[in-house]
């Protein structure tokens, strides 16, 4: 039996890659524009203008930013319409905060109930992730992307609760925009703070069952993520 699922979180819980539905689409092409800064922090999302850029009806496309609104990636106005979230320093240490506190918790819940399957996929997982690490130089910042929240997700994957799944997700997704508007992430930065190092830490402990170790690792690595935006931030 599969595990249940929080009510109305299907689309980011689960974290399609292949839209069903033209809403769906929109959802898809929308978030990632929200979140590579593409539309930008603030800007106001007028109905009239991106039903032709996504090639949707109005309505769909409604449909697509409520979806959003979810997320907190967009924020609703009443009968003005929709508007990109804002972004602020402050925030970044909420997001950074509650997610290390929920993340490092699943970690640990993961370690005491997984199993061989768990130790497998995390495995698999993590040689993905070294693949890509051990050739930084010549990757895909997207494939790193991708790679990066399959380990994630591989580490608390025995823990059965889709409501800390389905809050990681989106306290991913809002980490992940922070680092490409204010960080641009890319192989060279990569390189300089030895994420590999961090997720071999992680993996190692979390492999051996070392609650307490891979707990401490993983929250270094997420509060390391938020060090490096915050420095190279002009957030106010």
């Amino acid at each position: 039996m599969s595990p249940r699922q929080p009510r109305g979180t299907s689309h980011v819980a689960t974290d399609i890659t292949t839209p069903r539905t033209l809403a769906e689409r929109a959802y898809l092409s929308l978030r990632s524009d929200v979140i590579c800064g593409k539309l930008a922090p603030g800007e106001k999302l007028r109905v009239e203008h991106l039903k032709d850029q996504y090639q949707v009806g109005a309505s769909t496309l409604r449909e697509a930013l409520s979806l959003l609104v979810s997320d907190a990636l967009v924020t609703a106005e009443g009968q003005r319409g929709f508007r990109v979230a804002p972004i602020s320093l402050t925030d970044l240490e909420d997001v950074t905060n509650t997610r290390v506190m929920l993340e490092t918790e699943a970690l640990r819940q993961s370690i005491r109930h997984g199993n061989a399957q768990w130790e497998a996929a995390l495995t698999t997982s993590y040689q993905l992730l070294t693949q890509t690490e051990d050739h930084i130089e010549d990757a895909e910042p997207a494939q790193w992307e991708a790679r990066n929240k399959a380990f994630h997700d591989a580490l608390i994957a025995a823990h059965d609760s889709p409501w800390t799944k389905y809050m990681l997700s989106i306290l991913y997704r809002h980490g992940e925009r922070y680092r490409k508007i204010n960080w641009r992430l890319t192989a060279a930065h990569a390189i300089e703070r030895r994420v590999h190092e961090e997720h071999e830490t992680i993996y190692q402990a979390a492999i051996n069952r070392q609650e307490a170790r891979a707990a401490l690792a993983l929250e270094a690595h997420v509060r390391m993520t938020h060090d490096i935006v915050k420095r190279q931030t002009q957030l106010a």
